[in-house]
């Protein structure tokens, strides 16, 4: 071990003077006494909190406790600290007699140690010390625990220790004190309540409760249901935001899809290898950053977000100007070409880069989560794409309503010939609208490769999606698109959390189809003279 104990230990001596000593009594037992008075010592050491207990206690979990000349001394090499003043030691005496620690003992210590730990002013400490104890507190720590909770101000520390406390006090002789400790639990949001409260309402294998009183049975019940509501409160929440983050993804991913597939009419199998791309330029710039910009690394994503859609662009518009365009109003043909560009763009990025997997690693902002109900944790890379996913949707709708490029692509799509007639280049228009849809498909791929590691393959896993997505909004439609994802996305997760996975991907399939075949212009229709 480090020698920290023997540095708290003068601390506390110099913190402390002589006569605010720990009791010598209560020392001498701990090093002297049978394994009960050792565990009694103990409880009596951290009942008060004395925080200069701790070296005490972990001296002796280390084994470098002692008894010499009729005192009690942590020694490590030639050092000693005397345990009941703290008063330095030098030289050591000798003989002196070791005080060994067996495994009952430890057990005892680190929970003690956890609990006093409860009083430090470090807030990850006392988290820590929380966490620990939630399953590990024994009756003697109560005293210590009501004045952790008293002293607490932290929103997540407290409710974890009043939920210790009141697991503790469900085990007490006074009924009032049960009583107490039951409706305090009434209140929690935690689903280990349920563990403390289901064993006063349940029955023997006699059909007789096993809790013979019936005023706390009544009450165990009534907070049970409490936190049950609660807790279905809080599954509810959790299962809505699964919806939405799932829904913000396929929107992600369909959103260039409706410009290429539902402005343009284009059926282009090789939209989710777009979507590869800029997942993919995504890992380039991590790696470059990584390389020559370490100290700036949170700050990738800046240069990932414009290097994705340039990418991703301008592949678009390669194979546009390349392929698609001689393939208008030919959509057997347009499958089968895009399909097959699909499995160019899939074994070029093998070449490339490997058939393995690579992983993109988060910047320090999207890594861990947010609490906002007990059990009940929103990713914060979650979060950050549901809000991308929204500026995206945003400047989309800004573009095709307010800008001369959206109001040229408007026009090509409602009637290309009548567009051509009054000077607009439908062609060039054609190139520019396919490489905005292929940008934005770069786009989705550099926010999907933070929830989940890139391959060639990852485009292929959202390709059908990003469809049925696009034809159950309404070919042309934004605002169906937006409806659509939002939709499969929450009615996903709450398939999922009735029959699993792969029975909501097929009830889906099927509702769809059933859709489509009652309204085959999706949820929006395009509304003008000519929609051909």
């Amino acid at each position: 071990m480090s020698r920290w104990w023997v540095s708290l230990g003068l601390a506390v001596a110099v913190a402390f003077p002589a006569r605010a000593a720990l009791d010598a009594a209560v020392v001498t037992r701990l090093a002297t006494g049978d394994g009960d008075e050792k565990v009694a010592a103990i409880a009596q050491l951290i009942a008060g909190g004395d925080p200069r207990a701790v070296p005490v206690l972990q001296a002796l979990a280390d084994g470098e406790m002692s008894v010499a000349g009729g005192r009690v001394l942590l020694v490590k090499g030639e050092e000693g600290l005397d345990a009941v003043t703290g008063e330095k030691v030098s030289p050591v005496p000798s003989p002196r007699d070791d005080v060994v620690a067996n495994n009952r003992l430890r057990r005892e210590i680190e929970s003690a140690l956890a609990a006093l730990k409860l009083l430090s002013p470090d807030r990850d400490a006392r988290l820590a010390a929380a966490k620990e104890l939630a399953g590990g507190a024994n009756e003697a720590m109560l005293p210590l625990l009501k004045k952790a909770v008293g002293n607490e101000t932290d929103g997540t520390i407290k409710p974890m220790l009043e939920l210790t406390v009141a697991g503790l006090e469900l085990k007490s002789a006074d009924k009032a004190q049960r009583l107490a400790a039951i409706r305090t639990l009434a209140a929690s949001a935690n689903p280990n309540t349920r563990m403390l409260l289901s064993p006063l309402v349940e029955k023997g294998k006699d059909g007789a409760f096993l809790e013979k009183d019936e005023d706390v049975r009544v009450a165990a019940q009534s907070s049970l249901a409490s936190v049950e509501g609660r807790l279905a409160w809080s599954q509810r929440a959790g299962l809505a935001f699964s919806g939405v983050s799932l829904g913000s993804i396929l929107l992600l991913a369909a959103l260039g899809l409706a410009i290429t597939y539902g402005l343009m009419g284009v059926i282009n199998m090789a939209h989710g290898e777009l979507i590869m791309i800029g997942a993919y330029t995504t890992y380039v710039v991590q790696n470059l950053f990584r390389a020559h910009l370490p100290g700036a690394f949170d700050w990738y994503l800046a240069a990932a977000l414009p290097a994705a859609f340039a990418a991703s662009a301008l592949v678009g518009m390669a194979l546009e100007r390349t392929v698609i365009r001689w393939l208008y109003g030919r959509p057997l043909e347009t499958l089968l070409a895009t399909w097959g560009l699909s499995l160019i763009l899939i074994q070029a990025v093998r070449t490339l880069f490997g058939a393995q997997n690579v992983q993109v690693e988060n910047p320090a902002f999207m890594s861990g989560g947010v609490e906002i109900l007990a059990g009940i944790v929103l990713p914060w890379s979650r979060i950050v794409i549901i809000g991308f996913a929204i500026a995206v949707l945003a400047g989309m709708a800004v573009l095709l309503t307010r800008t001369r490029l959206g109001l040229f692509v408007r026009a090509v799509t409602q009637n290309r010939a009548m567009a051509a007639c009054v000077g607009v280049r439908t062609a060039r228009i054609d190139t520019w609208a396919f490489g905005l849809g292929s940008g934005i498909a770069g786009l989705a791929g550099c926010a999907l490769s933070q929830i989940g590691n890139v391959g060639p393959d990852l485009g292929q896993s959202y390709i059908v999606d990003s469809f049925m997505v696009v034809v159950l909004g309404g070919v042309g439609q934004l605002a169906g698109t937006v409806y659509a994802a939002l939709g499969l996305g929450i009615l996903n997760k709450v398939l999922e959390s009735w029959a699993g996975a792969v029975l909501a991907k097929i009830a889906i399939l099927v509702v769809i189809i059933l859709f489509i075949q009652k309204r085959p212009q999706g949820l929006f229709a395009l509304k003008g003279r000519v929609i051909d």
